[in-house]
């Protein structure tokens, strides 16, 4: 029985659940990272855009991750790899997960309007 719950315990955590917004937000992370780790320029903040992918992937992997964490974190990556355009195709697809997530309670006060909705 010790083996076949080591298996169970596997496929539930390298299937991360039936939620494709985390799923999706684990495969972001993925391509990032394997961007990231191909990338041969030097960048400053690598380590730390390092530390907070593998904290964006252990918190999707956790099961309901909080969105405000979420955003915390992306902040972060793209501080620290925004300014590389050949991580952008990633990076946009990473943020485009964390976005499935929804937003935060009260970001509507702090959402600039649009050209057309005046303000």
């Amino acid at each position: 029985m010790a083996e076949g719950a080591g298996v169970a315990e596997e496929e539930r955590v390298e299937g991360v659940g039936d939620d494709p917004r985390v799923n999706d937000l684990c495969d972001a992370v993925s391509r990032l990272r394997r961007a990231l780790a191909g990338h041969p320029a030097l960048l400053p903040d690598r380590d730390a855009a390092e530390d907070e992918l593998a904290a964006l992937d252990a918190m999707a992997r956790a099961g309901e991750p909080e969105v405000p964490r979420l955003r915390r974190a992306l902040l972060l990556v793209a501080g620290a790899v925004g300014s590389v355009s050949a991580l952008a195709p990633a990076l946009g697809e990473v943020r485009a997960a964390v976005d499935r997530f929804g937003g935060t309670p009260g970001e509507e006060l702090y959402r600039v309007p649009g050209p057309r909705e005046g303000g």
